[in-house]
């Protein structure tokens, strides 16, 4: 490899982001076995929050759901009080889902016990180490960026 990264250390790289994404993934559902969401419904609530109000095409785009699927998720998110639709002030022929207190209250002690879990698993690591971690991470998030827009 031009740069210096082996195919090895590629390999080697993968399997270990694939084995943490299942870890993850998998202490994830315990967690949200103590609350009335599934999982997709707590990704889109995710979204919701991090980017606002936003309209069924937006958020199956960001899920990577059909737009389809996507309304039956926010059928069944309104039904538990989580969201609402809402239409938009500027143009009234745009509906948005807008997350309500419940959605919220949710998606907040999910996140905190996530992040208690991983505090759990970075007990033994300096500032240092959980200070590069984070730094190589981002780095990583952001190289994913660009090569996915190519």
């Amino acid at each position: 490899m031009e740069n210096g990264v082996t195919t090895d250390a590629i390999i080697d790289a993968e399997k270990r982001l694939r084995y943490i994404a299942g870890v993850i993934k998998q202490n994830g559902r315990k967690i949200l076995n103590n609350y009335p969401i599934t999982s997709p419904q707590f990704v889109a609530l995710q979204w919701l929050l991090e980017e606002g109000d936003l309209t069924i095409g937006e958020l199956s785009n960001k899920i990577s759901l059909a737009f389809s699927t996507t309304t039956d998720l926010v059928d069944r998110m309104e039904k538990n009080e989580l969201v609402e639709r809402v239409r938009d002030l500027n143009d009234r022929r745009v509906v948005r889902i807008h997350v309500l207190e419940k959605g919220n209250t949710i998606i907040h002690e999910v996140i905190k016990k996530r992040q208690e879990y991983l505090g759990e698993v970075l007990v033994n690591f300096s500032e240092d180490e959980a200070d590069t971690l984070n730094k190589l991470l981002a780095f990583l998030h952001e190289q994913m960026k660009i090569v996915s827009e190519k």
